[in-house]
């Protein structure tokens, strides 16, 4: 291969790893969107299930002042929808999880196919850099070669 056919080849996988980057940058991106999403829904989680448990114990400080059983009932009622709107909450959090846990393996792969491309073009550099010894030492070859016929006309 020539050193301007790897030279082009150089440049095409540099054009390569500059899409490659962009694409890693955006499903980071996504990965981050998706983990955030996922901790703010645990945090909702956690508050909810933080105000259950308040309701309950004002609940249980009003049932031992003698509160009506009606209204012990539409309090026990609310509990039961807090008690629903976690379960809720816990099948949101189940479902953020498998997303994040995507995004995360797709940037994980964006990464190494990166890296991959990284790695094609070090060895373009070498080969170029091989290229150019190779090149290098032939001019010096040519110059001594030239040198000794030239001592030789003058000599001889």
């Amino acid at each position: 291969m020539s050193r301007t056919q790897v030279a082009k080849s150089l440049q095409q996988m540099n054009v390569v790893l500059r899409l490659e980057t962009d694409k890693e940058k955006n499903t980071l991106h996504a990965f981050n969107v998706a983990q955030d999403y996922y901790q703010q829904q645990k945090a909702k989680l956690t508050s909810l299930q933080q105000y259950r448990l308040d309701y309950f114990r004002q609940l249980q400080q009003e049932g031992g002042n003698g509160v009506g059983a009606r209204h012990y009932q539409q309090r026990l009622s609310f509990v039961a929808k807090l008690d629903k709107a976690c379960e809720q909450q816990n099948q949101i959090i189940a479902q953020a999880s498998v997303v994040a846990d995507q995004r995360k393996r797709q940037w994980l792969a964006q990464q190494r196919k990166r890296q991959a491309v990284e790695k094609l073009i070090g060895k373009k550099h070498d080969t170029l850099q091989q290229l150019d010894n190779r090149q290098e030492q032939q001019a010096m070859d040519e110059f001594a070669i030239q040198r000794l016929l030239r001592n030789q006309y003058f000599a001889g």
